[in-house]
């Protein structure tokens, strides 16, 4: 059991905060406050410009709506260490950004998840253009963009993210207040160490940057083999269809019978080297799997999908303490692919990493001995068959793709040589954005050994780590 044992009377006077639930005073948190103390932290409200601490609103509340382009709108999902995710961007009007300057996100600030499941998930603004964010977004803007890159590394720290799980609080739905993120304290480094890391931190960009130009290059290589690179769907508000063909397809609801699903159809069809239904392509594993009760197994929820297919998080737990609809147990070279309308572009490809995994009964895992993964992987995340991953859904309460109607999307029969070609592509960006992975782990830790330790003794730790790499 663990407690704290603290006086009232230096609760007033000392914590700022003024909390009185126990957890705020675990013993991990109170240890960490001492180190703090000693090593002379600054509050992060104190190396901000003023005011530039702050977060934005949701514009479907004020009479504004997404749009198909614009300006970027940063939300919690498009977070991520060292960069920012921008190919799942929603869009906002001009007008709406030039109303909202507060909320206004600028290249080199820093981003804090603040809201819900994803509180202390942090991500930094590396693009060029200006964008603007939601208020489950805090928005930290240094008055000194030389400790811009540490500052990224050190939130993502123990020292600062034991801050974060500390200073947030709630009721029906955890969040972190403003006047919180204000509070984190950060220990600023020396000249030298800052440069160290700052290095690091540029080599991980390069190679984001570049997984992400592996992705693009390699989706644009399948739909320009497809002939559709420039192939956008029409929606109709208005169309015909015959009495028979809802007795055929056994389905009513209008949004079923677009044309557009028809033309996507027709599209793949006329690709030279042919095509199939997906129930023939592919086998799909759709069988629970009963995990034994004193086992240990990784558990991906579609939460751990990131947007280029790759799993970015799980949980681990002994099989009798995971939740129910933790039944799918997936191999290498597996495909889980969500379910879930809402969550369609849930898709990812079981790397060596996660192969004996459980993953969630909102997925179907399938693979291909007629498609490799890397290729099936694209297939499914473009446009054309998410929008017949979404014609597919039915429901009420929760709309959902069933394994039939999956079954029936209609995929082309890539041809071997521009299967390979892709291979390759998704191959690299793997490994690539594991080496960037690395990095910035090695950062995050010589960080922490920097404050715990010595800046010489993390250098040399960090050179030491980098030359295995």
């Amino acid at each position: 059991m663990q407690y704290s044992v603290v006086n009232y009377k230096k609760i007033l006077v000392e914590d700022e905060s003024i909390r009185f639930d126990a957890d705020f005073y675990m013993p991990d948190f109170l240890k960490n406050a001492v180190l703090l103390k000693e090593k002379n932290a600054e509050k992060l409200d104190d190396l901000c410009t003023k005011k530039r601490i702050t977060k934005g609103e949701t514009p479907l509340w004020q009479g504004f709506s997404y749009e198909e382009t614009g300006v970027p709108f940063v939300r919690s999902q498009n977070l991520v260490f060292g960069s920012i995710k921008n190919d799942d961007f929603v869009f906002v009007s001009e007008k709406y950004h030039k109303l909202k300057k507060r909320s206004e996100i600028q290249k080199g600030d820093s981003l804090i998840a603040i809201v819900g499941a994803t509180i202390g998930v942090i991500g930094f603004y590396d693009l060029n253009e200006p964008a603007n964010s939601n208020q489950a977004v805090a928005i930290v803007r240094l008055d000194n963009q030389t400790f811009s890159k540490y500052i990224q590394v050190f939130l993502h720290s123990e020292i600062a993210q034991k801050q974060i799980k500390r200073f947030q609080g709630g009721n029906a739905r955890d969040n972190l207040d403003l006047d919180e993120v204000r509070k984190i304290k950060v220990i600023l480094p020396s000249g030298i160490f800052n440069s160290a890391i700052e290095q690091i931190f540029d080599k991980a960009k390069e190679r984001i940057d570049h997984s992400k130009a592996l992705y693009s290059q390699a989706e644009q290589l399948l739909l320009s083999e497809l002939g559709l690179s420039d192939w956008k769907p029409k929606h109709k508000l208005a169309f015909v269809k015959n009495f028979s063909d809802t007795k055929d397809a056994e389905r009513f609801d209008a949004e079923y019978f677009q044309p557009k699903y028809e033309e996507i159809i027709k599209a793949v069809k006329k690709y030279k080297d042919g095509f199939d239904e997906l129930g023939n392509l592919v086998k799909i594993k759709d069988k629970n799997f009963t995990p034994k009760d004193n086992e240990q197994y990784k558990y991906i929820e579609l939460a751990n999908i990131s947007s280029n297919g790759e799993i970015n998080g799980y949980s681990e737990n002994f099989g009798n303490e995971l939740p129910s609809r933790a039944r799918r147990k997936v191999q290498k070279g597996d495909l889980i692919v969500s379910s879930i309308e809402g969550s369609l572009e849930s898709i990812a490809l079981i790397t060596e990493d996660w192969k004996n995994a459980l993953c969630s009964t909102g997925f179907f895992a399938i693979n291909s001995e007629k498609i490799n993964s890397e290729t099936l992987l694209l297939l499914l995340k473009t446009q054309v068959w998410q929008l017949q991953l979404k014609k597919g859904c039915k429901g009420t309460i929760l709309t959902a793709i069933g394994k039939d109607e999956l079954s029936k999307i209609v995929l082309p029969k890539i041809k071997p040589e521009t299967q390979k070609q892709i291979k390759e592509k998704i191959s690299e960006m793997y490994e690539t954005k594991k080496t960037s992975k690395s990095l910035l782990e090695i950062a995050k830790r010589g960080v922490e050994m920097a404050i715990e330790k010595d800046e010489a003794e993390a250098e040399k730790w960090i050179n030491g780590e980098i030359s295995k790499l």
